[in-house]
């Protein structure tokens, strides 16, 4: 395994750094500017380009899983022109996010009231809004080429309605449905996200995807002992990541 590091002029690689990228048999990590174009030579990278592409994009993940008929929360977009029309749409309290940059919670609102959606509202021209489904705890699955290697609950923070573990969530990795984890591999695969967190929430007896995390925490990773280096590793030495 060779690594070149990025360079944003393909020429300044030298000609045989060149030749290594245009021919290897697989590229690892080839960052989501390169991997539109050696996805157009097919050339086979890892993770996918969609993985590249819907990274840290709401909005586009939200249309992908309407239009591929994934069980997802009621979801709406507003572009500034219409921001009045969002309380005719949905009833408070709801949920707020921004459409880009709002990974791991810092860009999720509870909207209980007007002046909450006002505040957010100053923060975005464009409002991503989608329905409360009251919970406790959510379910995070990694999948690592469809596969997943691990799955575990997020409790909510005492005094929060989020349940990420940069914001004080806790990892519990006991009871974990089977039904949940299958129906993580299937979207994955569906939505062709070959290295993400995909987290769920479970209401009124029904399973909804709520997002796609490429950029996911280790700390869940970590407190199991498990290395995601090796995990990717590993199924690269049995072939289970290929060509």
């Amino acid at each position: 395994m060779v690594t070149l590091g990025v360079k944003p002029n393909f020429m300044d690689y030298s000609e045989s750094e060149r030749s290594l990228v245009l021919n290897a048999p697989m590229i690892l990590y080839p960052t989501r500017f390169y991997a539109r174009f050696l996805t157009t030579m097919n050339r086979p990278i890892f993770p996918s380009l969609e993985t590249y592409l819907y990274a840290d994009e709401k909005i586009l993940q939200t249309t992908l899983y309407q239009m591929l008929g994934l069980n997802h929360p009621r979801t709406r977009f507003y572009y500034a022109l219409h921001h009045a029309q969002i309380r005719r749409d949905f009833d408070f309290p709801f949920i707020a996010k921004l459409p880009r940059a709002s990974s791991q919670g810092r860009g999720v609102f509870l909207i209980e009231n007007g002046g909450d959606l006002r505040e957010y509202l100053s923060k975005t021209r464009v409002a991503y809004i989608q329905e409360l489904l009251p919970h406790e705890m959510d379910l995070r699955v990694v999948l690592v080429n469809y596969d997943p290697v691990i799955a575990f609950w997020r409790l909510k923070a005492p005094g929060s309605f989020k349940t990420n573990l940069s914001q004080g969530g806790t990892a519990l990795f006991e009871d974990i449905p089977e039904e949940a984890v299958s129906l993580a591999a299937e979207y994955a695969t569906r939505c062709r996200f070959n290295d993400v967190g995909l987290d769920f929430i479970r209401h009124n007896g029904k399973w909804y995807l709520i997002e796609a995390n490429m950029k996911y925490g280790r700390r869940g990773l970590k407190t199991r002992g498990m290395d995601l280096k090796a995990v990717i590793r590993e199924k690269l030495l049995s072939g289970q990541i290929k060509a």
